[in-house]
């Protein structure tokens, strides 16, 4: 078995220009989402303790499935940009703390496309404050999650609208249920 290399993490990342709403492009399926979930995206917002505010949003069967969570420095004295998101679930009672690694492997000069992967290579993000991305920058992110490692043999491109539906205007899955089905891989 091949041993797999340190993963490098962005280094000075401007916490401030990071802010804001990030669209997911593909990822790795994960069992906190549900597998027919569209347009999701994640919006972040810098607290006053400078911990970030985390807003997960996706649209399955038309309802609106979303949880909140908190992200920081993993070390508040590195300049590497490892991060920790906590969310508290299930998200109809938020009781359970569920704490998870955010790195950032990559981000463009302009801060409009990212690379969000963690240290097990289990979990990996495209992101892109737009909700379409160009071919080749899609191309140049997953040869990037290769050379970090990662069989993107698992990567899946997210469905999204060319027209991103709005929070407030989409009805919410206020039981829960696609978090239910998620637990069982549904």
């Amino acid at each position: 078995m091949t041993e797999k290399k340190e993963m490098q993490v962005v280094k000075g990342l401007d916490l401030e220009r990071y802010m804001g709403r990030w669209y997911e492009i593909a990822s790795f399926p994960s069992r906190f989402q549900p597998k027919n979930g569209v347009d999701t995206r994640a919006t972040y917002t810098l607290n006053p303790d400078g911990t970030v505010h985390v807003l997960n949003e996706t649209w399955s069967n038309g309802k609106r499935g979303f949880i909140e969570g908190s992200a920081y420095k993993a070390d508040p004295k590195s300049d590497e940009a490892k991060l920790k998101v906590k969310f508290y679930v299930p998200p109809f009672l938020p009781i359970i703390p569920v704490t998870g690694d955010y790195w950032v492997l990559y981000i463009d000069p302009d801060y409009q496309h990212a690379l969000i992967g963690q240290p097990s290579r289990s979990y990996l993000w495209i992101l892109s404050r737009t909700a379409h991305m160009e071919e080749e920058t899609y191309k140049q992110l997953v040869e990037k999650a290769v050379e970090e490692g990662y069989d993107i043999g698992k990567l899946h491109k997210t469905p999204q609208s060319d027209t991103p539906p709005e929070s407030n205007t989409a009805p919410e899955d206020s039981k829960g249920i696609w978090w239910f089905k998620s637990l069982f891989g549904k």
